[in-house]
């Protein structure tokens, strides 16, 4: 019988004999070893390797990348993976990612070297895509497995994966199938070789058998723990993003700097306003600045009290609440024109404490240059010695105060340092526009307004407009100017088929960010059929991503046919179906996600500076930073920091964030926390594969699917369609 012997930490003796010290060093107060919190990611250029490093990156988990393909690269030997600091041996790096399970040249010593490091440091090793085989614990696939595509397979989590790594996840792992005539994803299966120390984590069924073969599984020989993947991925893709956090969490025992939640917000723009509707015979939206010379009349969509009343209901029956960004105006409008009654306002005002609120400017008026609609697309105005004509700093004041006066007074709940301006605007937006209005920032800063909404699509990264910082959200693809179905189809058709197909022919033109359709969808069955399917797969991937940047969708989205319910629905469904109940959607609101990426953003530069040091020794996590700086780390649940429990639970873990003061950070592990350092009696080798033979390099598969960028926006002539 086998018996595999596990220590927690190695002997003072063990330890010398592993580094090859003299035998009469030896003393019984020899130190324990340093393991340092940082990945070493061995790449070879393919996606696989690629994806987990972005997870790292996406995280703040700190790692060293070293490319195969450069000349001139470090060379993997024992100075380079570890050393000794303040007599103490060290251990660079808590786990090892390789792009297979030996990626180095024929003849190099650097697959021995590392294989020795992991033995004496028990640092586990990633094999990020490797085939099926007795090498890696495996049977040949050929024998009995399956080599090939999975596209639309629907791979489990066994009960040893939901008891360990991947325990956030309820079970089903289904992998993609976006298009029937691209080949997205390849793989191999099969089940664990005679006598092998393998552990499966995630399977699927090998077609044409009752049988179930390995797709990530942990393999246990010579001393050494590999987690063996067999099927190759890119981080876009929907069955790398949901085990991303297992495989980090495997290879760092649960111990590591960064963390990674999933997000979601909704923010519903033009609330008490209405919305313009597109005209199916113009191809334009009546009252709105895309129908030259006000051709049309206008038909505004606007919600109702019944409509604000299925919202209230939605969100209880959901457990998530939306963000509501208003314009007072409009309900002062309707109720001018209704002999003093705004149904709508009326109810929305008496649940107002169900609801988020945001302000949106009074009138929703553009806070730009000045708009010459004379012309489509529009113009900036221009004074008479052709400079650009500014909306003045009293006016987009104005258009704040006005708006925050009229919330206070209906005691909406509101955060005074939140805006979102009408489509964004003030900020720069091109062609028209190139440069923010200089009278923004000082408008912002006369309201105290420290958060300013940006459009992802033309304005993804977080940044300063004076003393505001913007908060970019994405914009899902359901029109502001639709409230059916019909609609949102005939204008999704004039914007994505060809001029040849009635289209007006913007994806042709903008061939960069915009795919054709192959034919105009069905007005019946478009909808439900195409839009509503995209729009869930994208914005699910944003939320799978650490990605906490709000969507955002208009008011007449929620009125006449609530067109905007089956995409959050479908978001919220498929997220339910894959997680676990420890790992809900995280639904902050806009100045929380602003600090959040505030916080991202500075930790990230701190890493990649160098500013931050962290390690392990024992059960005590020491993390040096500098004074201010929010650390993030992920831990297991029970750790302390000082006198006080650390973090807050999510995905079976604790994570947060703390400040540094300038001293070092010592997080104390709970007792039955994995051990960081250890070395794995080494098993005999098993007939076939000596220990420590090199593995052959994995075959040639179809690449997978690459990532098409985010649903293309709504690319209206002369407005941006917020």
């Amino acid at each position: 019988m086998k018996r595999t012997i596990r220590t927690a930490v190695l002997t003072a003796g063990a330890l010398i004999a592993a580094l090859g010290l003299p035998a009469g060093t030896a003393q019984a107060d020899t130190p324990a070893p340093r393991t340092d919190l940082r990945v070493l990611v061995v790449s070879d250029g393919g996606p696989a390797t690629a994806a987990i490093a972005a997870e790292l990156a996406s995280a703040g988990t700190p790692y060293t990348e070293i490319d195969l393909t450069r000349a001139g690269r470090p060379v993997v030997d024992a100075a380079f993976l570890a050393d000794t600091v303040d007599g103490r041996p060290r251990a660079k790096y808590q786990a090892v990612v390789l792009p297979n399970d030996n990626p180095f040249p024929a003849g190099s010593s650097e697959m021995a070297a590392l294989a020795s490091y992991e033995r004496t440091y028990g640092v586990p090793q990633v094999d990020a895509y490797t085939w099926a085989r007795p090498a890696v614990g495996l049977q040949y696939f050929a024998a009995g497995g399956y080599g090939g595509s999975l596209d639309g397979v629907s791979a489990s989590v066994t009960a040893a994966g939901r008891g360990g790594p991947f325990g956030y996840l309820d079970g089903a792992v289904p992998f993609e199938d976006n298009s029937p005539t691209v080949g997205e994803s390849y793989a191999y299966l099969a089940a664990p070789a005679p006598g092998a120390d393998f552990t499966t984590y995630v399977d699927a069924p090998i077609p044409g058998t009752p049988r179930r073969g390995a797709l990530v599984g942990e393999y246990r020989h010579d001393g050494r723990r590999e987690l063996v993947v067999t099927f190759v991925y890119n981080q876009y893709q929907q069955q790398f993003r949901l085990l991303a956090r297992g495989i980090v969490e495997w290879m760092t025992g649960g111990v590591h700097l960064g963390a990674s939640r999933n997000h979601f917000a909704v923010h519903v723009d033009d609330v008490f306003a209405a919305d313009d509707r597109w005209d199916t015979v113009l191809n334009c939206t009546p009252g709105d600045v895309d129908c030259a010379n006000g051709a049309g009349t206008p038909n505004p969509i606007r919600m109702t009290a019944a409509d604000a009343a299925q919202a209230v209901d939605w969100q209880n029956r959901r457990g998530f609440t939306l963000d509501l960004a208003y314009n007072g105006a409009g309900s002062l409008d309707q109720r001018e024109d209704n002999n003093g009654a705004d149904p709508l306002a009326d109810k929305l005002i008496a649940d107002r404490g169900r609801f988020r609120w945001i302000n949106h400017t009074y009138t929703h008026a553009y806070l730009g240059c000045e708009q010459d609609t004379s012309v489509v697309p529009w113009r900036c105005a221009t004074n008479p010695g052709g400079s650009t004509k500014w909306v003045s700093r009293t006016a987009i004041s104005d258009e704040i105060a006005l708006n925050r006066v009229w919330g206070q007074t209906s005691g909406l709940p509101l955060e005074n340092d939140e805006l979102v301006t009408g489509e964004h605007s003030g900020t720069a937006l091109l062609p028209q526009q190139p440069q923010d209005n200089p009278n923004l920032a000082p408008a912002l800063a006369d309201n105290g307004v420290a958060w300013l909404a940006s459009d992802n699509s033309r304005d993804p990264e977080q940044r300063n407009v004076g003393q505001a910082s913007t908060v970019a959200r994405y914009p899902m693809n359901i029109f502001y100017n639709a409230g059916r179905a019909a609609e949102q189809v005939d204008e999704y058709n004039w914007i994505y088929t060809r001029r040849s197909q009635g289209g007006s022919g913007i994806c042709e033109d903008h061939a960069d960010t915009t795919t054709c359709l192959t034919a105009p969808l069905d007005t019946a069955t478009g909808y439900a059929g195409h839009i509503v399917p995209q729009e869930i797969r994208t914005a699910l991937g944003h939320v799978l991503s650490n990605d906490p940047k709000p969507h955002f969708i208009h008011q007449s989205n929620l009125a006449e046919e609530r067109i905007a319910y089956p995409v959050l629905d479908g978001v919220l469904d498929a997220y339910g179906a894959l997680f676990a109940d420890n790992t809900p959607v995280v639904n902050l609101r806009m100045k929380d996600i602003g600090r959040e990426l505030q916080r991202r953003a500075a930790w990230k530069d701190a890493v990649r500076t160098g500013q931050v040091t962290a390690y392990r020794i024992g059960d005590t996590v020491t993390v040096e930073a500098p004074s201010g700086l929010q650390v993030t780390a992920s831990l297991p649940a029970g750790t302390r920091l000082g006198g006080s429990a650390f973090g807050s639970a999510y995905a079976g873990r604790v994570s947060g964030w703390t400040p540094s003061a300038g001293a070092p950070l010592a997080f104390t592990l709970p007792s039955d926390a994995p051990a960081a350092t250890g070395a794995l009696a080494a098993p005999e080798a098993r007939a076939g594969q000596p220990a420590g033979a090199a593995a052959p390099a994995p075959v040639t598969d179809p690449a997978p699917r690459t990532h098409v960028p985010e649903a293309v926006r709504e690319h209206r002539t002369g407005t941006s369609g917020d």
